[in-house]
């Protein structure tokens, strides 16, 4: 069956941050706003001989929340990872009033590394938790969801990726010619030795609060977070819904790691999205600190021609959460353009990048009756880049 689409729009009904500064989206938004931040130093943590800045949750504090919310006793059964998974997308789908079994839901599910803390303790023949696909099973099966899900892990741009898998799904349907109603779109992320100690051989951690596009950065923090949108298509759109306009994922093949110096990739992601710059409130970049990535995105932005437009990264309030960070940024930049504001780089003191753009360096007010849209842009390992333009009506 053959359904016009033409005129319909992909926009959220439903959405849910679980992080270290709360565990509703808007508990998060209201503790950014006052400032907060969870990134703490910790030292020994994951057994780890060198201390690292990052933002974790208090574990006996979300598995307290996890009973609190499933009523079981189940949540031995579950990682930390799934557990915020779970409770992210519970709290969303109760906030849609969807039925998240029906056969026209897709679970689309993004995380770089997932369970893969537990493939150091030693597996027993054919376990198969520590795949990425493998969770994605079972927080789907959790909801009773019989269809299968859609497992994004793109590096650091599956956040985005996955929310624009999710608008595909719900334009053109599924491989198997099923035309969906709902997509309930997870990131989520937990933190451990092989992820931390990962990074820390890159020398791409930074010891000290990370600062975000500042001429001294020293690097990136790392945290965890998970996040859900439940995602549907119509075109009675209910006020103040943030409807995806439009999604680019553009790879360069540029370094197994190091973003392209051009900004290439970026560069032609932020260009198929025939965004009007006028309309545009900010660009919540990436922004994870880091020497290379943050001149990057500097670079893709002014070639974009959008020099003059405010950026802010998030990343110094709950650092960087990986597969989580574009869904996480995204509910974040949508409450903020919804109460008509632009949230401050934290721990930008003095901007200096290699590309010239408008780092937003304080809370800012800013009508939205024009300006309601924002940009996101992602990029990650492999020369993987995605870029997404939002509107909030």
């Amino acid at each position: 069956m053959v359904i016009d689409m033409t005129d319909s729009k992909v926009y959220a009904i439903g959405d849910c941050i679980i992080s270290p500064l709360g565990y509703t989206s808007e508990q998060t938004y209201k503790a950014i706003v006052n400032g907060e931040s969870k990134l703490e130093l910790h030292c020994g943590t994951f057994d780890l001989p060198q201390p690292f800045f990052g933002s974790i949750f208090e574990r006996d504090s979300l598995d307290s929340e996890f009973y609190s919310e499933t009523g079981t006793d189940n949540n031995i059964l579950y990682s930390t990872v799934e557990k915020a998974a779970i409770l992210a997308a519970m709290r969303a789908i109760r906030n849609a009033s969807i039925d998240p079994a029906a056969d026209n839901v897709i679970f689309v599910i993004s995380s770089t590394k997932g369970n893969i803390s537990k493939a150091s303790g030693g597996l027993m023949p054919n376990d198969e938790s520590p795949y990425v696909w493998s969770s994605s099973n079972r927080i789907a099966q959790f909801f009773g969801n019989k269809n299968k899900p859609v497992t994004v892990s793109l590096a650091c741009t599956s956040g985005i990726v996955a929310q624009i898998a999710a608008m595909r799904a719900l334009k053109y349907g599924g491989s198997n010619g099923t035309q969906y109603k709902y997509a309930v779109v997870i990131g989520a992320e937990e933190l451990s030795k092989f992820i931390i100690s990962g990074f820390q051989s890159f020398r791409a951690l930074s010891t000290e609060r990370c600062m975000p596009f500042d001429k001294d950065r020293k690097g990136l923090n790392l945290g965890e977070s998970a996040a859900a949108i439940v995602y549907t298509i119509g075109t009675d759109i209910p006020k103040n819904s943030l409807v995806m306009q439009s999604g680019a994922i553009r790879n360069d093949a540029n370094h197994i790691s190091a973003p392209s110096r051009t900004a290439e990739g970026l560069y032609r992601a932020i260009s198929a999205l025939n965004a009007d710059k006028e309309k545009i409130s900010f660009i919540n970049a990436h922004g994870t600190a880091t020497l290379y990535n943050d001149d990057m995105e500097s670079v893709s932005i002014e070639r974009s021609g959008w020099s003059n437009i405010p950026v802010n990264s998030l990343k110094g309030y709950l650092g960087h959460t990986l597969g989580a960070a574009g869904v996480v940024e995204t509910i974040l930049s949508c409450y903020a353009v919804r109460n008509g504001v632009i949230l401050p780089c934290k721990g930008t003191v003095t901007p200096g990048t290699v590309g010239q753009i408008n780092p937003c360096m304080e809370l800012t007010v800013q009508s939205m009756s024009h300006k309601n849209c924002f940009v996101k842009l992602i990029s990650g390992f492999g020369g993987s880049n995605a870029a997404a333009l939002f509107q909030v009506l």
